[in-house]
């Protein structure tokens, strides 16, 4: 029988796992997101979730609470009667009481592989380390941080270009289809959990704009890490002279520069090294694929090059 399900989940990775859910044929009870965000250019309209949004369209109460802390809130999410709760990135914390309320718990669809990358910002900081691999697992959820049994898994390989956003819309279909297929094992009473291994737990912090900002002196992999793993969203960023002036400019996209060893000392850190948007590094250098000049548009190196002069010798800071 289907199976009666609460839908806990925030941002646009949430949605493809909610509407294959609803399309598997489960009942979905209710949805929880986080309450509607001042945005728009002054910040002043409120605007609901990715997966308010898509709960609207499936004919789907959304509920929006602040906490599950309170006892009525906790209340009337046991009150659902739910089978289980799937989570994926909602973004609040789950009482006990929560995590305890639906008959067979609560599970979650993580974006690593577990213990690697417990945490906030699991896409994000696996490409910024240079893994070559991760995924998704459904794990069942306990009162710890990414702490449960995994009861499916499916890897994922991270291309040496491929951006946080590449990744992140790769993700985002793994898991839904790999949550339909572990909500299914469990009607049928066939889904094991096994403990996660004791070794090798990294913790993927929220990333800071304090740290978006480019560091040439890096060697060229790390800076090319760095700035994959912060595409699009928030994005690395660097400042370069542009007619005559000091602009910032968003590093989207970026590749190993053809034909330079990854320990050639190439001169000042940062230097553009000929009319490609090739940059100097630490060690090694990176040519820039794509950037976004402040209040502009995402473009091509070859098109932004069209419209500011810059030259060799001019360097990023």
């Amino acid at each position: 029988m289907p199976l009666r399900v609460i839908f806990m989940g925030t941002p646009e990775f949430s949605v493809p796992t909610l509407r294959a859910i609803a399309e598997a044929g489960h009942e979905i009870s209710a949805v929880y997101t986080q309450p509607p965000r001042a945005a728009g250019r002054r910040g002043l309209e409120l605007t609901p979730s990715p997966v308010q949004r898509e709960a609207g369209r499936l004919g789907i109460e959304a509920r929006t609470p602040t906490s599950l802390k309170s006892e009525a809130e906790q209340a009337a999410f046991a009150d659902l009667g739910a089978d289980i709760a799937v989570v994926v990135a909602y973004g609040l914390l789950l009482p006990k009481a929560v995590l305890e309320a639906p008959r067979l718990g609560c599970v979650n669809g993580h974006a690593s592989l577990l213990p690697r990358w417990r945490g906030a910002a699991p896409i994000q900081r696996a490409i910024m380390a240079g893994d070559t691999q991760t995924g998704m697992m459904v794990m069942r959820m306990e009162a710890g941080l990414d702490t449960g049994p995994v009861g499916l898994v499916e890897k994922c390989a991270i291309g040496p270009d491929m951006t946080a956003g590449d990744l992140h819309d790769r993700l985002m279909s793994v898991g839904a289809a790999l949550m339909v297929e572990a909500l299914a094992r469990l009607e049928q009473n066939t889904l094991a959990f096994t403990a996660q291994a004791a070794e090798g737990v990294t913790y993927a912090r929220k990333i800071d704009k304090s740290e978006t900002r480019v560091e040439w002196t890096r060697p060229a992999a790390e800076v090319h890490n760095h700035i994959r793993g912060l595409s699009p969203f928030p994005g690395a960023w660097s400042e370069i002279e542009i007619g005559g002036r000091m602009e910032r400019l968003k590093l989207l996209r970026s590749t190993l520069s053809e034909g330079v060893s990854p320990s050639e000392d190439l001169g000042e850190s940062g230097g553009i090294l000929d009319d490609r948007l090739t940059v100097a590094c630490g060690k090694g250098a990176v040519r820039l694929v794509e950037v976004q000049r402040a209040g502009g548009k995402p473009a091509a190196a070859s098109e932004f090059l069209r419209g500011a002069k810059i030259e060799k010798g001019l360097k990023f800071s």
